[in-house]
């Protein structure tokens, strides 16, 4: 196994530990607090949530070693591919369900906990990482 993989999937594992803990933190307070609903909606805001964030650690390890305009055109193709599923999703979800079915204020406190979680996760696991970038040469350097 390479380092970059190894790196890729610690990123990964170290994001989705505090999403997780705190995704389940969430299921159960808001079940307690909201009933069935406030469980669905937690819990769908979990899925949500990881897959959204997961895509964009899948498409960083496709997209390695591209060259940076093809690594850019990817990102953006992959960020606004999600937007609009994102959108399409959540309005299927308001149409065909029954607040009595998803509770929509569980489902977005639980998407902006977990997403703030997932964030602190991957930006800690990403400093312990300590990824050796090379510098570029200057001028006066001897190769």
């Amino acid at each position: 196994m390479s380092k970059t993989k190894f790196s890729d999937t610690q990123l990964w594992w170290g994001a989705l530990f505090p999403a997780s803990v705190t995704a389940l933190i969430c299921i159960i307070i808001l079940s307690y607090l909201n009933g069935k609903s406030g469980a669905i909606g937690a819990a769908l805001a979990t899925v949500t949530v990881i897959v959204f964030f997961s895509i964009n650690l899948l498409v960083a390890r496709i997209s390695r070693n591209l060259d940076p305009m093809a690594t850019m055109a990817l990102a953006m193709f992959s960020y606004f591919a999600k937007v609009i599923f994102m959108g399409v999703f959540l309005l299927l979800v308001t149409k065909y369900t029954e607040r009595s079915m998803v509770d929509r204020e569980s489902f977005a406190i639980c998407a902006i906990l977990i997403t703030m979680a997932w964030l602190f996760g991957e930006v800690r696991s990403f400093f312990k990482l300590k990824v050796q970038l090379p510098l570029p040469k200057t001028e006066g350097e001897k190769l």
